[in-house]
């Protein structure tokens, strides 16, 4: 749904405390309030400093909500409460403040935004060491880093900015000042700019800059966050593209649960910047990065680099094997000045578990290589045969076990074993050969590298099955999308598809006018799922809200975060077409690259939904040019048409009224019959009219009963056109008991103007035949004629309304075409057929069908 007229934000901004920030916007809030905007004061810090009491004293204020009715520390912002007010001006202190846990939003800023959807204006105050991409500069001046941070995003959004600056800083504090305002003034300065440019209706002018492409790379160590804020601010100093990109590697699976909940606070701090997310697959992180560089045509690569020593058995690191993939690339390197106040833990320190029956398969491979070992050494063939049978069971057990650790522990029984059985002297761990050392090493390294090669490509496989399996799902979805035929065809699809990728229960809610309709719930396989656990109370609040507000909440996020599920919108631009909602089971959240994909998903549904709509709306607007078409043509014809009765009406009538006297008495009757056939004429064009009108709108109720076809047809003849007695009409009934199920005074009206037809475009004296006979359970009533016929092209028209085959009866007048088109709607209506074809050896044929009644006879 779109959103409402959005209400202004204006920030005062500091740049160190006690600056007077609150001072500032109560003093701009008075000004507002002297000249007639209605203002709330909703949360104001240092409310009890006198000033800012007096000032509070003047203007309503809003009392907080108590979450809970024993803990008076749960005061919050009654959100509800100030929307419901509708001040014309509200005023928040603390942008980037967190709310209290069971708040709706877990931060204010997010309150903020949901006011300004709403139409209000707010006032709100900020420090500058809050702003997300400033927050490690900052925190490196003034030694004192910080929490509570807003996205760049929410102050670049703001209507106005206002600096409060310090009048005479303590000369202590002077240079860190100093530094602190030199930054604050810089941010509002392009702040400034960015409103000026959106004022005045024009685009910031980017002309001078080059498409730059910004990739920062992603990793789970808490000093990451520091090289996203650094890429942020460059994409926005170079006005360019951002992409945070993530290379999965075997080993993250087996991050550490602290590492992977890093992991996806870096994940979320760089969509909140405005990066756009994407992740590959592979072992070689440096190769994965410079391929999708060079794809994605990315211009500059930001990434952090630790103060580590280099290790012996790494020669060069990953910033140098990322040099030498892509020399030509821009690479910043952001230095980890934290790393010497964090102790970095190993990525994966997951202990693999032991498992028995990988244990047995391991014992089993040694055993059995021993004993060809053993074969080998009584057939007389020489230890370097022996060595490769050992180096083949280091192969097999890679293949058959999971992990490192067996393939490890069977390289080193491996050589041990072999020391033990087939050197001298034997069953000992001793080697009296000097060549030995060497064969154990050479050994055991083949073995560390045969293991080793194996689990790579087992893992790789792995990989690159999973992401197959990914991609076939997103392109079947994509395939079936396509192939739905409706609203809720595309909602099953879409949320099968989503089950299938997320092994996860999935509701969705789909818009209905200005409101969500029932939840459809779509079980992952083998859940139990209770559906008033997900779709009542505070849950369907969360639908509701997403569904108004067009932002995602729910689980993992930080609007409703108690929520059981994690809600988005399905929106195409500003409109909603649904809520979808996956449920977390068990606080489990989704990894980067299923998230990726389900958003993808939801764009696919969304686009599919709006295809849909605006198919139906086409469909309506094709409808209205139809029915306007309908209506030109009727009135055209109707202009056209009836000019000739009228006017040969009034004309006769003159005559009659200034000529009376001198006209004779067969002149008259002459005149009186032109003046009745044309006013005739009229009732019947009349009639037919009404009744394609009724036929059309549904209004026309059959009242069907069983009816003799010899009297609906004598009946019939007595209303034809008095023409008739210039013609052969002829009946034929086969049985005399013949009967139908029809609507008498319908089916009078077919016959009246099927037999009308054939004596206005038939020669005088043509032999016109009414015939009626039985075909197992219909009744098939034929008109024929021996005229001139129809020709070809004419028969597909025939029944189209305002049809008239070009052809004119001798007095100049043209039909509306209207009368056969009548006749076919009454047929159909009646579940027949009306059909047209040529009669033999000359005419034409009207045939039409009826259902037959049969006869009850009473004796």
């Amino acid at each position: 749904m779109a959103d409402k007229k959005r209400g202004k934000l204006r920030i005062f901004l500091g740049y160190t405390e006690g600056v007077g920030r609150t001072l500032a916007m109560l003093k701009a809030a008075q000004e507002e309030h002297r000249s007639g905007v209605a203002i709330l004061a909703g949360t104001i810090e240092h409310s009890e400093h006198p000033k800012i009491r007096a000032m509070l004293e003047r203007m309503e204020y809003l009392a907080p909500q108590l979450l809970s009715p024993k803990d008076f520390d749960s005061l919050i912002f009654d959100l509800d409460q100030a929307i419901r007010s509708k001040p014309d001006l509200i005023l928040l202190d603390g942008l980037a403040h967190t709310n209290v846990a069971g708040s709706r939003h877990r931060t204010r800023y997010k309150d903020i935004e949901e006011l300004l959807r709403a139409g209000i204006h707010v006032y709100t105050t900020v420090h500058i060491a809050h702003i997300e991409s400033l927050a490690d500069k900052i925190a490196s001046i003034t030694g004192i880093p910080v929490q509570e941070r807003i996205p760049d995003s929410v102050f670049e959004r703001a209507d106005q900015v206002e600096l409060v600056d310090v009048d005479s800083p303590d000369p202590k504090d002077r240079p860190t000042l100093i530094a602190l305002r030199e930054i604050a003034l810089r941010y509002t300065a392009d702040q400034l700019k960015r409103i000026a440019a959106h004022i005045s209706g024009q685009v910031m002018d980017t002309s001078f800059y080059t498409k730059d492409h910004i990739l920062v790379c992603l990793s789970s160590a808490p000093s990451n966050q520091q090289v996203i804020r650094a890429a942020a601010r460059m994409a926005e100093a170079f006005h360019g593209t951002f992409t945070a990109l993530f290379v999965e590697t075997p080993q993250t699976a087996r991050l550490t649960p602290a590492d992977k909940s890093v992991l996806r606070d870096n994940l979320k701090l760089a969509e909140q910047l405005g990066a756009q997310l994407a992740t590959v697959y592979g072992e070689d992180i440096p190769a994965q990065i410079a391929e999708y560089a060079a794809t994605s045509r990315v211009s500059k690569i930001v990434m952090g680099r630790s103060h580590h020593k280099r290790r012996w058995l790494s020669p060069t690191n990953l910033v140098d094997k990322l040099t030498a993939s892509a020399p030509n690339m821009d690479i910043y390197i952001i230095p980890d000045t934290g790393s010497s106040r964090f102790k970095r833990t190993p990525a994966y320190t997951n202990p693999q578990k032991l498992s028995l029956a990988d244990t047995a398969i391991t014992l089993g491979i040694l055993t059995g290589c021993t004993l060809i070992g053993l074969w080998f050494y009584f057939l007389g063939f020489r230890e370097a045969n022996i060595i490769t049978v050992y180096i083949l069971g280091v192969l097999l057990n890679a293949m058959l076990t999971k992990g490192r650790l067996y393939s490890a522990v069977t390289s080193l029984l491996s050589v041990l074993v072999f020391n033990y059985f087939f050197t001298e002297p034997y069953f000992s761990l001793q080697a009296y050969g000097s060549g030995y050392p060497v064969t154990f090493l050479v050994m055991l390294t083949a073995s560390f590298i045969t293991s080793t090669l194996t689990m790579r490509v087992k893992e790789q496989a792995r990989q690159s099955a999973q992401k197959a399996y990914r991609t076939e799902v997103l392109l079947e979805t994509s395939r079936k999308l396509q192939q739905a035929q409706d609203i809720p065809a595309i909602i099953n699809e879409t949320a099968q598809q989503m089950v299938k990728l997320l092994d996860r229960t999935v509701i969705f809610y789909a818009a209905q006018q200005s409101s969500l309709s029932a939840p459809l719930i779509f079980s992952r396989q083998g859940a139990v799922v209770e559906p008033q656990a997900y779709t009542a109370g505070y849950e369907r609040e969360v639908a509701d809200w997403v569904y108004k507000n067009n932002k995602r909440a729910g689980a993992t996020t930080d609007t409703f975060s108690g929520a059981s599920g994690l809600y988005h919108a399905v929106r195409g631009r500003d409109t909603v077409f649904a809520v979808a909602a996956i449920v977390m089971e068990q606080g489990n959240p989704l990894d980067a690259f299923e998230q990726s994909l389900m958003i993808a998903m939801l764009g696919e549904c969304a686009l599919a939904l709006e295809k849909e709509l605006l198919n139906a709306k086409q469909k309506e607007i094709s409808l209205q040019i139809q029915q306007e078409q309908l209506r030109t043509n009727l009135l055209r014809a109707i202009s056209h048409d009836l000019r000739t009765p009228l006017t040969s009406i009034s004309g006769h009538a003159g005559i009659l009224i200034g000529n009376s006297k001198v006209l004779g008495e067969q002149q008259k009757q002459e005149l009186y019959t032109d003046i009745y056939d044309d006013s005739m004429w009229l009732i019947n064009l009349v009639e037919n009219l009404l009744s394609i009108t009724r036929m059309d709108n549904g209004a026309v109720q059959l009242q069907l009963q069983g009816e003799l076809l010899e009297e609906v047809i004598a009946e019939a003849l007595l209303h034809v056109n008095r023409n008739s007695k210039d013609h052969t009409i002829i009946t034929v009934v086969e049985e005399e008991l013949l009967m139908a199920r029809m609507d008498s005074r319908l089916m009078v009206q077919v016959l009246i103007n099927i037999v009308d037809n054939a004596i206005k475009y038939t020669q005088t004296g043509s032999h016109i035949t009414i015939a009626a006979r039985r075909d197992q359970q219909m009744v098939v009533v034929e008109i024929s004629d021996d005229g001139p016929g129809i020709s070809e092209e004419a028969k597909s028209k025939l029944f189209d309304m305002f049809y008239t085959a070009n052809n004119l009866r001798g007095d100049g007048r043209r039909g509306l075409g209207l009368g056969l088109s009548l006749c076919k709607s009454i047929v159909h209506a009646h579940g027949g057929e009306l059909e047209v074809q040529n009669n033999d050896p000359q005419g034409t044929v009207f045939r039409f069908t009826l259902q037959a009644e049969e006869v009850t006879v009473h004796e």
